[in-house]
């Protein structure tokens, strides 16, 4: 494991990546968005490109001998499979559908693996300048303030956030509002955001109380606020209460007082 001064500057520099790329991100959501499809629902924008670019240009200049892994260059190249080696795993703009229609939850997310564990997260939403950061062992942080998970036991009164994902065949779709319509009778109330990374920044600082998703796009939606979740206190595992493998593409994550009951709505709910 780097030594904690290096993750200090892995950090500082992931940071200046985030906030150079929320620039563009800014700028790009106040004009008119030109769109690709990447399939019925998931879309892709010249923003998302250039985002990933700078990021890794900026990176890369720093680190030379690190990996990495972001949502477009894996889209276009295939599968990245993720070693142990430090590797950069980035969403240039996480929530591009809510981009594309003006709705100001986007972020930036950049997460660092050492050992495949995340080790290094930052999330950025340059709409409502909300800067999340996490380094493992040295807290998790809301624009430089000390954030933690909420002290909630009770589904009931939890506020859950959900996504919806990209595929819109029959069984998902159905397996989807099949457990949503459960759920709604275990806690107060869902939301559906539009944005993993935000969603896991939402549980760290006490916003949200639960969340799950299945068929996340890749590792870059999970690396960052995976790392910010368990540094304010949370817990990030896999829906089953199984420990979280970030190629799964399935994801929960709750304060540890819920994870119990949460965990076995969850099976009941499947």
């Amino acid at each position: 494991m780097a030594a904690n001064d290096s993750l200090a500057q892995f950090l500082s520099s992931a940071v200046d990546a985030a906030k150079k790329a929320g620039q563009i991100i800014r700028k790009g959501f106040y004009e008119t968005k030109h769109v690709e499809y990447k399939g019925q629902v998931d879309l892709v924008t010249e923003t998302d490109k250039a985002c990933e670019d700078l990021i890794f240009n900026h990176l890369k200049q720093l680190y030379p001998t690190h990996k990495f892994i972001g949502e477009e260059t894996t889209a276009a190249n295939g599968v990245t499979e993720l070693t142990d080696d430090p590797t950069w795993l980035v969403d240039p703009v996480d929530g591009t559908i809510n981009f594309v229609h003006g709705f100001p939850f986007v972020c930036v997310s950049i997460g660092l693996t050492i050992g495949k564990i995340p080790t290094v997260g930052v999330v950025y939403n340059p709409i409502i300048d909300e800067l999340f950061t996490g380094i493992r062992g040295g807290g998790a942080f809301l624009n430089g303030n000390p954030i933690k998970v909420s002290s909630q036991t009770e589904l009931v009164k939890s506020l859950l956030v959900t996504e919806v994902g990209v595929e819109r065949d029959n069984v998902t779709v159905d397996a989807t509002t099949g457990t949503i319509n459960r759920l709604l009778f275990e806690v107060r109330s869902i939301r559906i955001g539009g944005s993993c990374a935000l969603a896991l920044c939402g549980i760290a600082c006490g916003r949200l109380d639960l969340f799950y998703m299945h068929g996340y796009g890749g590792p870059w939606d999970v690396a960052g606020g995976a790392v910010i979740v368990t540094e304010a206190g949370g817990c990030v595992y896999d829906p089953s209460g199984e420990e979280l493998d970030m190629t799964s593409r399935r994801v929960a994550a709750s304060n540890p007082l819920l994870k119990e009951a949460f965990v076995e709505v969850l099976r009941e709910s499947e």
